[in-house]
């Protein structure tokens, strides 16, 4: 015999619903309602849907959303870091590399942006883990991937302000001839001081925010039009030949030339085209989401995928040296592009590079704090971190949530402590980076084709039940991949110089996170929370429920 249930008018539902709380803002164990994008008519709606009010200003443009991720990625500085990675396996290892490596990012690009055009939150990582995971675990999950994503976007933000500290003291001792000697300690002087003032100037309301995103596009497109025209007229015709840039494979590790080529030789796009889910953290504050989301996202990777083998092609052929393991990696700059730029140009032009690298790398800062803080304030909003009534709360006269910067300006000065112990434990902020960002993207993938497949309702993107599942696994397969790969030691014979810290930090995160959530967090982190008021919830999801109704009418008829 089936029970009868009373039924209530929306009065008395609205009522009994804000008489319970906790129950309310609860989805920890429980299976959520079907979410469905098309359903929606505008953003607020899909916000609504998800439970959560409108309170970011939708200040950004389609091409200011692209602009956040592009400018991240800060293409020729990016490149300008990590070159000493990717010439270890040769020219022709380094360009192969990129190139590849490129094409499987694009593959976990394609994956976020079906999974942000289907449900478009700030939160977008921790909350798809949370709606696809399974019921029982699905609280415990979403925790560990909001806190994993914050701390690695924390450790990104870190590897950036510390390659600028490298770079602005790379200027110091080309001005001086070699004649100066870098610390440890200088370089997180450096490091604080930029923490500082990208904090500041990150705190500007939203729309002030957005525009700095389109001059930061300009400056980075700039100089690689500067870069490129100035390296090929300065080499005057002495370029090494293309048997060398396409096909020299060189092993100047300890580890095999097979290990080599797929692990030193992919790590500079890996490190360069990242972050890319600061597109996701943005969505909020963009109009069409749905549509904007996968065109920042594929249109960032995909221009620095291209733009990035441009350049590395041109650097490669205007080498002046035979002697890459010396003159290059040996530079007594301590930066290997600039040994180069200093070859082919000469001390001046060095000069204006590095300082106009350093000026991008800046601007690269400011973007990856403004993801920062959206996806730490969009995680206080439901509970997730300390201090989240603290965080949480957004400046009422800019719409930023200004708390949340300084928070994770505060924790980047923390975090920013490991370059004091020396070179291996400040390049683990590299790794930290990478591993916690590949974790945070390849989980919800991985959890919406198993235990959520029921569950997912594509969006305005999508490439169909064939092409979709079939990228996303090759995403997933890639993304775990690379997390174990960057945990291993850059050189076979491990001792205290050697050590790759990264396989003691990441674990040591995950297993902290989720001794502390246990402990503590548990009590007051129940899944998404719902911020959006009883009365606009029941208006939207009634009129939701009409729309679907008349679409099944309408399809019958």
């Amino acid at each position: 015999m089936s029970k009868i249930h009373t039924v209530l008018s929306q009065e008395e539902l609205v009522e009994q619903v804000k008489s319970h709380k906790e129950y309310y803002n609860n989805t920890q164990n429980v299976e959520g309602r079907r979410i469905d994008p098309n359903l929606a008519s505008n953003d607020v709606e899909m916000l609504g849907q998800l439970g959560y009010k409108q309170e970011l200003k939708r200040h950004f443009s389609t091409f200011q959303c692209f602009g956040v991720a592009f400018s991240i990625m800060g293409l020729l500085p990016s490149i300008a870091s990590i070159f000493s990675q990717g010439i270890v396996a040769g020219p022709a290892g380094f360009l192969w590399g990129w190139v590849i490596s490129s094409l499987l990012i694009l593959t976990i690009g394609v994956a976020m942006s079906i999974s942000g055009s289907s449900i478009s939150t700030s939160g977008g990582l921790y909350y798809w883990t949370n709606y696809y995971a399974p019921p029982r675990v699905k609280t415990v999950l979403s925790y560990l991937i909001g806190n994993t994503n914050s701390i690695a976007l924390v450790g990104s933000f870190c590897s950036v302000v510390y390659g600028f500290a490298i770079q602005v003291y790379a200027i110091v001792v080309i001005a001086r001839d070699g004649d100066f000697e870098v610390t440890q300690a200088k370089l997180y002087g450096v490091f604080v001081a930029c923490v500082i003032a990208e904090v500041a100037v990150t705190c500007l309301s939203s729309k002030n925010c957005a525009h700095l995103q389109t001059v930061s596009v300009v400056c980075n497109v700039f100089i690689i039009i500067v870069y490129i025209l100035a390296m090929l007229v300065g080499s005057r015709g002495k370029f090494k030949p293309a048997s060398y840039v396409f096909g020299e494979f060189e092993n100047l590790s300890d580890w095999p030339i097979g290990w080599t080529q797929i692990s030193a030789a992919w790590l500079p796009a890996i490190w360069t085209i990242g972050a890319f889910d600061s597109v996701i953290h943005q969505s909020e504050e963009v109009h069409n989401a749905g549509r904007v989301i996968p065109i920042g996202i594929l249109g960032s990777i995909s221009a620095c995928g291209i733009l990035g083998t441009i350049i590395i092609i041109v650097t490669l052929f205007c080498i002046q040296t035979d002697d890459i393991e010396g003159h290059i990696l040996g530079s007594k700059f301590g930066q290997p592009m600039a040994q180069i730029i200093y070859d082919v140009l000469g001390k001046k032009w060095a000069l204006f590079f590095m300082t106009f690298m350093s000026i991008c790398q800046f601007l690269m800062g400011s973007s990856i704090l403004t993801a920062i803080s959206r996806q730490i304030w969009a995680f206080s909003r439901d509970n997730g971190l300390p201090f989240s009534f603290w965080i949480k709360r957004v400046n009422k006269n800019l719409s930023t949530p200004i708390n949340a910067v300084i928070f994770g300006g505060i924790c980047s000065v923390i975090m920013g402590l490991l370059v004091l112990i020396g070179t291996v434990a400040a390049n683990a902020l590299f790794s930290l980076y990478i591993a916690g960002n590949y974790l945070a993207w390849s989980t919800p993938t991985l959890l919406r084709l198993t235990s959520g497949r029921k569950l997912f309702v594509p969006g305005k993107f999508y490439l169909g039940k064939v092409f979709s599942p079939l990228i996303e696994w090759i995403s997933v397969i890639f993304g775990f991949y690379t997390i174990v790969m960057v945990m291993l030691p850059a050189s076979s014979h491990v001792d205290k110089d050697t050590m790759n810290y990264t396989c003691v930090i990441t674990p040591a995160v995950i297993i902290l996170s989720y001794i502390y959530y246990m402990l503590y967090s548990r009590k007051h982190y129940h899944g998404p929370c719902k911020t959006i008021d009883v009365e606009d919830e029941c208006e939207i999801l009634d009129g939701i429920e009409h729309q679907h109704i008349d679409a099944e009418l309408s399809e019958k008829s």
